[in-house]
């Protein structure tokens, strides 16, 4: 880290240390994302940068806090699985159980896998939101954006998790669990498909027209589901049941005990905040005709809600338009620094120039050898942008292997050190200039469009102009541009 960054580590460390250890877990939608989200609003404007806060409904257990809901059904399917298959009113049950566990399956691969917002409407929804300010250079003029985000919300605490630190193997232990709990899921639902479809068959059977060899056939199989329907009273209370119930356990519903996410994600909140205050002090040293944005996203553990609803919001608008997203997500572990390229799960691949720049900056700063990772599960908040045509990539310093202390309350600032959080605002202040470099090569001289038509469509660049037009005493009234609260599309 330059001796120049040493202040603004320690006011990026200052931050995670608020977040954490004085508001603590910050679920999706909670009261305590929304005092996070203020709280760097008021630090935007302590540096003279006017914040604009846009709401919008979250469901915070529709996409990854919903996973232990698949327990409790997986769990009623083996319960329903027990009634005799005998009888019309079994084939009923089983018919239910069928059903409850496929449409489970559907909504955790668009939800929980895909980040589909298709079944948000069916969960509980709670206000949240984005909180971004933007810095212009000393010219007012721009013809691109570098946007440095973070979110700011918690995860729910992992059980399986946390319960690694003590416990022999490490995270294999937790692995073992999910694992189990998986195949008791998808056991209960391939038994429910088995006994329902042959149960059908059974009762559809038109013994007066069958045939010898139908109706043995049809004895046969009536048989083979008495057994199994036998077997069932053997494996439901004793591999189903126990089996399911390690993912009921696999997210803690107790917010008291949820992730202070000190690593995950104040840390990304504070770098970007760190390096827009850098610019803002030292705008001698922000690129020409660039604008800086730093973008404090809700709801990232509820499935991307916030960067998803920020670029259907602001679709087709200047805010994201020739446009460069460099996403912070966990500075903390110093020994692993790396870019992240894409998510497997989203099938999304991040900009390539974009994760070379960042590759060269972490070795620069004297990491010699930074990871190049794709995120083998979930995904990150690079996703949407990338999706909306903006050229981003995740910046992270976080084991890749599950650790006791990711999403989890062990997640704590007293785990890491300051050097670090440093460490990152170095090297994102690097890829900056990089980044600046190259749009200058690219411009070839060309002058850039006056501030003015360039931030036409951006309500934020307006209302911080028309702030700076009005009376003190006005200004205070319009420092927050909060939208309504509304449903995604």
């Amino acid at each position: 880290m330059r001796e120049e960054l040493k202040k603004y580590a320690d006011e990026a460390y200052g931050i995670v240390e608020t977040a954490a250890n004085e508001i603590g877990p910050r679920l999706p939608g909670s009261e305590n994302e929304r005092k996070f989200a203020d709280h760097m609003a008021d630090k935007l404007r302590e540096i003279g940068v006017t914040p604009v806060k846009e709401k919008f409904l979250v469901a915070p257990r529709a996409s990854i806090g919903g996973i232990p809901y698949a327990g409790w059904v997986g769990i009623a399917a083996g319960v329903l699985m027990l009634f005799p298959s005998t009888q019309a009113w079994g084939a009923g049950f089983h018919g239910l159980a069928f059903f409850a566990c496929i449409a489970t399956l559907v909504w955790l691969v668009c939800s929980v896998f895909l980040y589909k917002t298709w079944f948000d409407f069916a969960f509980r929804q709670e206000p949240s939101q984005n909180v971004y300010g933007e810095v212009l250079p000393k010219s007012g003029s721009y013809d691109y954006t570098i946007m440095v985000s973070g979110h700011t919300d918690t995860s729910w605490n992992w059980k399986h998790s946390a319960a690694t630190k003590y416990m022999p193997g490490g995270p294999v232990s937790a692995f073992v669990k999910m694992g189990v709990g998986i195949v008791a899921f998808l056991f209960v639902f391939a038994s429910a498909a088995a006994m329902f479809i042959g149960e059908l068959q059974i009762l559809t059977f038109d013994y007066a027209t069958a045939t010898e060899a139908e109706y043995v056939a049809m004895t046969e199989l009536a048989a083979g589901l008495q057994n199994f329907s036998v077997a069932l009273y053997v494996l439901v209370p004793l591999f189903v049941i126990p089996g399911c119930f390690f993912i009921t356990m696999w997210a803690d519903k107790n917010p008291r005990t949820a992730s202070p996410g000190a690593m995950d994600n104040a840390t990304g909140i504070g770098i970007a905040y760190a390096v827009t205050k850098y610019f803002k002090e030292n705008p001698d040293k922000m690129p020409e005709n660039c604008r800086i944005i730093d973008f404090n996203c809700g709801s990232e553990e509820a499935g991307l809600r916030g960067s998803i609803n920020f670029t259907r919001r602001h679709k087709g608008e200047d805010i994201l338009k020739n446009c460069w997203n460099i996403n912070v997500d966990s500075i903390a572990d110093h020994d692993h620094f790396q870019v992240v390229h894409g998510d497997t799960w989203q099938f999304t691949k991040f900009d390539k120039e974009l994760c070379d720049m960042l590759k060269d900056s972490i070795r620069e700063a004297g990491i010699e050898e930074p990871g190049d990772i794709a995120n083998p599960v979930g995904g990150c908040d690079s996703t949407p942008f990338t999706k909306a045509g903006v050229r981003s990539v995740t910046f992270a310093a976080q084991n890749p292997v599950l650790t006791h202390y990711y999403h989890t309350f062990y997640d704590v600032p007293e785990r890491f050190e300051k050097e670090t959080v440093g460490l990152g605002i170095d090297i994102v202040l690097r890829v900056i200039d990089k980044i600046a470099a190259y749009e200058e090569a690219k411009r070839g001289g060309q002058a850039a469009a006056p501030a003015g038509e360039a931030v036409e469509e951006e309500p934020a660049a307006a209302d911080a102009n028309a702030a700076a037009d009005v009376p003190e005493a006005a200004a205070d009234d319009m420092e927050f541009v909060e939208a309504e609260i509304e449903s995604e599309e």
